[in-house]
């Protein structure tokens, strides 16, 4: 055991998410209400995080989803299979009218004093009918999984998309993976069919299966009920804050072992302070703090994700993993788009302080 965690040293997979694919539609800095065109970047808060390990970190990993028989369907498994990521899809057939639809997500990038808008397109949406049933667990893990991942966004799409979680949950942990989860929590979402309350009930169901949990303050009081911190942090990059609600977290979820946030203050749209901080095993580590000259922010907390898995699953000490985490976070806000672009080189280089002068 290390950090807490019984994590197993092969499998067919090292690392199998379960979510919603999308695809995110930018302007640059353009607002949508003048837009005469867009980038077309595929998405999902689960499809990110393995699609980073698999792209920069080199893990064999796959994603679990829903997929639909029409040519926005085509583009974005064009893009999981070029991210290197094995899929197991549930297909739905398009009626050529209505749906059921890829989630669509709008997102213009800000500039200085704007901020980014985000807005989306989920009706009809595929992934939000999925229900228990729909995929074969044990043939998925047949050859071994190592981790296994999901995120709060997949269980706001439907009363349904929770129960397919614990499902995919249980049998990975009977698998001998560790599970872990995003919080993720999105009021727009959950708003649509019961509410915070809803959220409430549904996210502490899930998390009795977790060994690992992502999320914030916000997260974790939105999420899972958690009490505020007794005393507020001086800054968004305080960790005090986030430390302080952690004894509530575990003593209500004994089960988890690890919990890991970013930490970010927003001075503008394009200049950002950056931290990243985690609880293992009942230490803390603080990552350094840096300033990032945003290109796009969106993914920047999957990237943290998936550099911090990637150190638990090869051994490196506590404080190295957070700080790959925080370094591959960093990096993926210089790139267009939602997954990585960046190599493992780079990652450790600015992990260790590397700097942007120039490579010959």
């Amino acid at each position: 055991m290390k950090y807490g965690l019984n994590i197993r040293e092969a499998g067919a997979f090292d690392f199998v998410s379960l979510g919603a694919l999308v695809h995110r539609l930018d302007p640059g800095i353009i607002p949508f209400r003048k837009a005469a065109q867009c980038q077309i970047h595929v998405s999902g808060g689960e499809f990110n995080v393995a699609a980073n390990l698999a792209d920069c970190f080199r893990m064999k990993t796959g994603l679990v989803s829903a997929m639909v028989d029409y040519p926005i369907g085509d583009l974005i498994a064009e893009r999981v299979r070029a991210m290197g990521v094995t899929p197991f899809y549930k297909v739905f057939r398009h009626d050529g009218v209505a749906g059921p639809n890829m989630a669509t997500v709008y997102s213009d990038r800000g500039q200085g004093v704007r901020a980014p808008v985000v807005f989306y397109n989920r009706s009809n949406e595929a992934a939000a009918r999925l229900k228990p049933g729909d995929f074969n667990w044990g043939e998925i893990f047949s050859g071994g999984v190592r981790w296994f991942h999901s995120g709060g966004i997949f269980a706001a799409l439907s009363a349904t998309t929770a129960e397919v979680m614990i499902e995919g949950m249980q049998a990975a942990k009977a698998a001998g993976a560790v599970v872990s989860l995003d919080l993720n929590y999105r009021a727009k979402l959950w708003n649509i069919w019961g509410g915070h309350g809803k959220a409430l009930e549904v996210l502490k169901r899930v998390v009795k299966n977790v060994d690992v949990l992502v999320g914030n303050e916000e997260d974790l009081q939105m999420g899972l009920g958690i009490p505020g911190p007794e005393v507020a942090a001086k800054s968004k990059l305080d960790p005090s804050a986030f430390f302080g609600m952690i004894d509530r977290v575990v003593q209500e979820y004994p089960r988890i072992k690890v919990i890991a946030t970013t930490l970010r203050e927003v001075h503008s749209t394009n200049r950002h302070g950056w931290g990243a901080v985690a609880w293992i095993d009942g230490r803390t580590y603080v990552a350094p703090v840096c300033e990032l000259d945003v290109l796009d922010r969106v993914g920047g907390g999957d990237g943290y994700a998936a550099g911090f898995f990637y150190g638990l699953l090869t051994g490196e000490e506590p404080d190295e993993a957070v700080k790959l985490g925080w370094a591959h976070g960093a990096l993926l806000t210089t790139f267009p788009g939602d997954t990585t672009m960046a190599t493992i080189e780079q990652v450790r280089s600015f992990a260790k302080g590397g700097s942007a002068r120039i490579q010959r």
